[in-house]
């Protein structure tokens, strides 16, 4: 059975790393330049992802305001599908305002991909 990400983060170098990282991993990834390109892909009845990845500083739409609006039911993905805040912004006023919008994990750049991986593993029971 695949599983499924769906990525939000405007580095494309981040982008690529996450994409190389899942796909061998053996996961199908959606990959989008912004929140709101991810969005609207959560907002895609088709996209169904296991696990969502965002970023908390992108354009157009804030990472933590993607966030909320999941979780408050607003899009077609599920309000509790797992998700992971991949960020450079790392004080504790940072982590706790993720943490308390519902994110399932909070990383801070520079990150270890392993370690996102098995974080990812633990959340979705694999």
């Amino acid at each position: 059975m695949t599983k499924a990400a769906v990525i939000a983060d405007d580095d494309e170098t981040i982008r690529s790393i996450l994409q190389y990282k899942l796909s061998n991993a053996g996961f199908e990834v959606t990959a989008c330049h912004d929140g709101e390109e991810g969005r609207a892909a959560l907002n895609d009845p088709g996209v169904d992802p296991d696990i969502v990845i965002l970023d908390v500083m992108m354009p157009r739409l804030k990472g933590t305001q993607l966030l909320r609006t999941v979780r408050r039911g607003e899009l077609a993905v599920d309000p509790d599908v797992p998700i992971v805040m991949l960020t450079s912004r790392g004080q504790e006023s940072d982590v706790l305002e993720g943490l308390e919008s519902g994110a399932n994990e909070y990383l801070t750049k520079p990150f270890s991909p392993n370690e996102l991986l098995v974080r990812i593993e633990r959340l979705i029971g694999s």
